[in-house]
């Protein structure tokens, strides 16, 4: 049995005439009709009742029509999926991210990969700290990780995005508020909001790093473990906490950030499975590198208030 047979054969049935569907197929009449007599003397039936005027099916000629068509609607439709996932547009992808990237990154990304991507089946985890990332990435149930580093797992491939200034978020009535800009050692009689110490965040031991640098002794009154918890805290009053300045784009009434000074960056990098090539990850990975490159990252705002000093 060939592809073709059935091709030919569906062409014959549908012309009701062999002249016609040798024009149709771009072949010479003879050797359609050798082939259409092959593909019966395969079968071992008859497809059709033959006439100088017309060429009509047979009851089994009917029948092989209808899965005839089936069969190679499917190859067609093979066809076109395999083309698609060879060039990336199908699939199923599950992104996890920092909290800092699912504020102020992802509704954008998501719109952008929805728009490049439209046949690749996006789902998407916000507010994962980073060993949360790591793990999820080897057991398979993430696919791409935003995410702060370092990262150390070998089984992983990291590339860097961006670099990110740490601001402090501070109650709008504090008095840090009305600064233009925050010196560290300014935050030694202040209460602070961290990311949880206990669940290994990469954020915790930036900050702890940076307050150590500044030789102060930090009054650490919550520690919480996802970042649109610790900027309502704040909002609340109930302390100040340093973050990334893309959390910013969380502007909660009550919550102000100002920059820190001297400016001290954090790291936003992206990772996945080593040695993974899919097509639909290896464009998804690009259109990710292209809107957090440095020159297109989101604005990182700060509170319209008018600072003094």
């Amino acid at each position: 049995m060939d592809v073709r047979h059935l091709r030919y054969f569906v062409a014959v049935a549908e012309e009701q005439h062999f002249g016609r569907a040798a024009q149709r197929l771009h072949m010479a009449q003879p050797p359609l009709s050798q082939q259409i007599r092959q593909l019966e003397a395969n079968l071992g039936v008859s497809l059709f009742e033959r006439t100088t005027r017309k060429v009509e099916l047979t009851a089994a000629g009917a029948a092989y029509l209808a899965r005839a068509r089936q069969i190679l609607a499917s190859l067609d439709d093979a066809a076109r999926e395999a083309q698609l996932v060879a060039a990336g547009s199908v699939g199923h992808l599950t992104i996890g991210c920092v909290g800092s990237a699912t504020a102020s990154l992802l509704p954008t990304l998501s719109r952008h990969l929805a728009t490049e991507l439209p046949g690749v089946e996006f789902a998407f985890r916000g507010e994962m700290l980073v060993p949360d990332q790591i793990e999820a990435l080897r057991t398979g149930a993430v696919d791409i990780a935003l995410l702060r580093p370092p990262v150390t797992d070998r089984s992983l491939a990291v590339e860097p995005l961006r670099d990110d200034e740490l601001v402090l978020a501070t109650p709008s009535d504090h008095p840090l508020a009305a600064l233009a800009h925050v010196d560290p050692r300014e935050l030694a009689e202040t209460d602070l909001i961290v990311h949880s110490a206990d669940r290994a965040s990469v954020m915790y031991s930036v900050v702890m790093r940076l307050l150590r640098d500044a030789g102060i002794q930090p009054r650490i009154r919550y520690q919480v473990g996802e970042t649109s918890t610790l900027v309502t805290l704040v909002a609340g009053g109930l302390g100040a906490a340093i973050v990334p300045a893309p959390v910013s784009a969380l502007t909660l009434d009550g919550v102000t950030y100002r920059p820190l000074r001297p400016t001290t960056t954090i790291g936003l990098a992206l990772a996945y499975r080593a040695g993974r090539t899919e097509p639909h990850l290896t464009r998804s990975l690009d259109i990710i590198k292209t809107l957090t490159a440095t020159k297109d990252a989101p604005p990182q705002h700060l509170s319209p208030q008018e600072p003094r000093g």
